[in-house]
């Protein structure tokens, strides 16, 4: 048995996606992998391998006091400096001294786990050795989305957008598109989840408060809404300039939902052949309006967001934590206390101190 204990400040920001893959990643190993590994959070007892979701700082001081104790410490890469340019503005000062604290939590790390191969070698850029490094793609639980039984017919072609009020996530363009398209009927779900700090908060904050007609912005919208919503829509459209791998984009594809995202050299490892891509503006109004006059031509769109989720299955992907989880503890792992383990194994079976 593998004792993890998973630490994680996500639930602070709502509405991103290194929320929901915290939530995913940890529910997968609570349930597939019981057999193997015992699973606590945020725990006060240090697991054998400490898993790391986000970088908050105490998290470093805790993968130091871990080092000095032989236990492994293990890093989920959401971000690097360059991906976070246009998230968040920041003072240059702040924004040099944070850059530089990102890189250096991930140093601290035993292992690494990114959510797309694209990322081992911009890790070496920051002397970060391949081998340290660890590609397990996302997923999401087929239980929570799914197809509907019966796909209603919209009275309008409807084209659902999902993502944080950020300039890099295109919602600027698909202001654009709804004035361009005014038969098109667009939602976006999402908000300012870091507030006045998000980048372009000012211009995007106007443009929300005076959208078209055809465009509505749902706000923070929560995981049982959003799976109706990827149901009930024609189109999922992600017009990111910057991402790894969107959660959204596999909750579409679970939903068997059409998906279009802009085209980015980040996503050739890991979409593949499974959405349509755009290049820019005019590609995405003409393939938009296209398929609005003409739906049937959506049917090997659907069935390419059939074949993603099938690739991208809980179960495939469970097999990856399980093998990664061992050998972390095999190459890493030095600790070797009597009254440790028989702490852990009592509460394995349910007795606390």
């Amino acid at each position: 048995m593998i004792y993890i204990n998973m630490l994680s400040k996500a639930h602070t920001v709502k509405g991103q996606g290194v929320l929901s893959a915290h939530d995913e990643q940890v529910r997968l190993v609570k349930t597939r992998l019981s057999d193997t590994c015992f699973v606590t959070e945020d725990d006060r007892v240090m697991g054998e391998v400490n898993h790391y979701h986000t970088i908050n700082l105490q998290y470093f001081f805790h993968a130091l006091w871990a080092k000095l104790r032989g236990r492994v410490r293990v890093g989920y890469v959401h971000f690097l400096p360059e991906t976070l340019e246009n998230s968040i503005h920041l003072p240059n000062w702040m924004r040099r001294i944070f850059y530089w604290y990102v890189i250096r939590f991930y140093k601290e790390m035993d292992e690494l786990v990114v959510v797309n191969p694209y990322f081992i070698n911009e890790l070496e850029k920051y002397g970060i050795p391949k081998d340290k490094v660890t590609y397990i793609p996302n997923f999401v639980s087929a239980l929570e989305f799914y197809p509907a039984k019966e796909k209603k017919k919209n009275d309008r072609f409807t084209v659902l957008c999902a993502g944080q009020l950020q300039k890099r996530k295109g919602v600027l363009e698909v202001i654009r598109l709804a004035e361009e398209l005014p038969q098109v009927r667009f939602l976006w779900a999402g908000n300012f989840a870091f507030g006045k700090i998000s980048e372009g908060y000012e211009e995007i904050r106007k443009a929300v408060e005076n959208p078209p007609e055809n465009l509505e912005f749902l706000g923070l919208v929560d995981r049982k809404a959003m799976k109706r919503l990827y149901q009930e829509v024609d189109l999922f459209f992600l017009p990111s300039y910057e991402e790894l791998f969107p959660m959204t984009i596999l909750e579409a594809w679970s939903c068997h939902t059409p998906v279009l995202v802009r085209k980015l050299p980040i996503y050739q490892n890991v979409l593949f052949d499974f959405v349509e891509y755009g290049e820019n503006l005019e590609d995405f109004r003409d393939k938009i309006q296209r398929w609005e006059k003409k739906p049937p031509a959506m049917e090997l769109l659907r069935e390419a967001a059939k074949r993603g989720s099938a690739y991208y299955s809980e179960e495939r992907i469970a097999g990856l934590w399980k093998e990664f989880y061992i050998v972390a503890k095999e190459h890493h792992y030095v600790y070797n206390n009597s009254q440790y383990k028989k702490l852990m194994g009592d509460r394995v079976n349910g007795i606390h101190y």
